[in-house]
């Protein structure tokens, strides 16, 4: 009887395995916010994000930004141009995708406060997985100098 509860047991468990949704993990590394100067209502954020399954990163929140944008950077001929990218950021399973300068990034326009360094901007990845079903990622990015890492995002037209 003891032996028929187990096997009963562990067969509920296998099938509700089945049955979860397979969220992607995803994990952020080394995020950050380019400074700004006062009267400044624009700025780039860069992080690299992993994720263990397929997936799109479709959405970016803070509440430092009146618009939160994906963009991505790229030579078009000889010009380089930036263009929001509204169906999101490809997340390829186990290869990390980097967000830099000159690259994909994510914007934060109409600033509703200057980023200054050491101050910390609090952001919302929202994941969406093969299945659409959709996550978020909460990070803290810290705000670092304004000669950091090239060019600031923010004085390329779009």
């Amino acid at each position: 009887m003891n032996r028929i509860f187990r096997v009963a047991a562990l067969s509920m468990l296998v099938s509700v395995a089945f049955i979860l949704p397979a969220h992607a993990q995803v994990t952020v590394k080394d995020p950050w916010v380019r400074a700004t100067v006062a009267q400044q209502k624009a700025t780039g954020a860069f992080m690299q994000i992993t994720s263990a399954q397929d997936a799109r990163l479709v959405e970016v929140k803070s509440p430092v930004a009146g618009i939160v944008e994906i963009h991505e950077m790229a030579m078009d001929k000889d010009v380089m141009k930036m263009r929001a990218l509204p169906n999101g950021l490809d997340l390829p399973a186990g290869k990390t995708v980097e967000l830099k300068s000159g690259g994909y990034h994510v914007m934060l326009m109409d600033l509703k406060q200057q980023m200054k360094e050491g101050d910390s901007v609090p952001m919302t990845l929202v994941i969406e997985g093969k299945d659409k079903k959709r996550s978020t990622v909460e990070i803290k990015a810290p705000v670092k100098p304004l000669a950091t890492a090239g060019k600031p995002a923010m004085e390329h037209k779009h």
